[in-house]
């Protein structure tokens, strides 16, 4: 796709399977064992089996390449293998990748899938504590040796500046916590199923970078999921009504580190998802208006309504008061504020829910979802559609 010209993918791949294993701080089994269970569990899903599979497509930074997960899963020869890259920032960009290889024939059933120990086993909150060298990671050098050294602190310097520039106060971030916290609630699959809080909870809760409380930061989990891709055809003669892919889209913007960008012109916005969503926009022929839920990657709450502001929900500043007037339901499984942390993967999985109107937290009538992936990186994005 070309950041200036639409593509055909829309509408040929949709989603038929969704699958995971329990959210949890202490899985108590490998990562490899986390993969295989929610591979079988989205193919259980879909009415497929192990068999019918020959394409697999996850993320880097995965201890279970897709060689070994199709092995230990049972599935046979692959035609197709893929590895994204950029941590949070390859969720939807697995599903892109997916829909590639089944509507250009090259596959005609792939599994995406992220399976870690991110509480119980390594944990991506607290950051860089060793690192091999590399050109990528030389950006890094510039931060580290001023005490930047965990993503809590990379995204503090750009939600400083946010709240200077429209003249807000941390509490902005509220509602977004608030928000997924109240959804998650609902989630019996939540970690924080039946723990709602209150703007008064956020605030009292402890700095973490300031402005970040803790109730701005998304947990740390263990856990897989996984998701089934194939041809919009064949969807529809599976077990489950499909989730049309109806664009999607990858984008990194200009001067863009991972989590590092911080000699742009400006930093209260995140042009790597303004790429996402011109390409989004530009390939459904869609509008902000049309969007039913949203599923945005809330690894951090400031970055969640600079999303808002880029796909252009709300104008530029102005995306706390959007929040807090419930414009457009959020995060409607409790995100990875009050789900779990699975790299967003649960959330296309809520978008999934959403379409086939089996979410506990339904929005009547939902037939398109926006879902995007990991912000401060290189990035990725989807709007899915109801298969009517």
């Amino acid at each position: 796709m070309s950041v200036r010209l639409r593509d055909d993918l829309g509408g040929r791949a949709a989603i038929a399977g969704i699958g995971a294993t329990e959210f949890s701080k202490d899985s108590g089994r490998s990562e490899l064992k986390l993969a295989v269970e929610a591979v079988h569990a989205a193919l259980d899903d879909a009415g497929l089996t192990p068999a019918d599979v020959d394409g697999m497509v996850t993320f880097t930074m995965d201890t279970s390449p897709e060689i070994t997960v199709a092995q230990a899963a049972g599935i046979g020869e692959l035609s197709f293998f893929s590895r994204v890259h950029y941590g949070g920032g390859a969720a939807c960009a697995t599903v892109q990748q997916a829909a590639l290889a089944v509507a250009t024939g090259v596959a005609e059933v792939v599994v995406c899938y992220r399976a870690f120990n991110e509480r119980s086993g390594r944990r991506f909150g607290s950051g860089v504590q060793q690192r091999e060298p590399s050109a990528e990671g030389a950006a890094l050098g510039w931060s580290l040796p001023w005490g930047l050294l965990t993503p809590a602190s990379w995204v503090a310097m750009a939600a400083q500046r946010y709240l200077h520039t429209y003249h807000l106060t941390p509490e902005a971030f509220g509602h977004v916590a608030v928000t997924g916290r109240g959804y998650a609630a609902n989630n019996p699959a939540a970690y924080f199923h039946g723990k709602p809080i209150t703007l008064a909870d956020h605030a009292a809760s402890r700095w973490i970078v300031e402005p970040l409380r803790l109730l701005d930061c998304c947990q740390e989990t263990d856990g897989g999921q996984a998701l089934v891709v194939t041809t919009t055809e064949r969807a529809r003669d599976l077990r489950r009504n499909p989730a049309v892919i109806t664009a999607a889209a990858q984008g990194a913007g200009r001067r863009q580190e991972a989590m590092t960008s911080f000699y742009r012109d400006d930093l209260t916005g995140l042009p790597e998802m303004d790429v996402v969503a011109r390409q989004l926009w530009r390939t459904s022929g869609l509008r902000p208006s049309d969007i039913d839920v949203g599923i945005l990657y809330d690894h951090f709450t400031p970055f969640v309504l600079m999303q808002l502001e880029e796909f252009g929900f709300c104008g530029p500043g102005e995306a706390a008061d959007f929040t807090a007037a419930g414009a457009l339901p959020i995060n409607t499984h409790g995100g990875q504020l009050g789900e779990a942390y699975l790299h967003g993967m649960n959330g296309i999985a809520e978008a999934v829910r959403q379409l086939r109107g089996t979410s506990v937290n339904q929005v009547p009538g939902a037939g398109h979802v926006l879902v995007t992936a990991g912000t401060g990186v290189p990035t990725s994005g989807l709007i899915l559609g109801a298969d009517l």
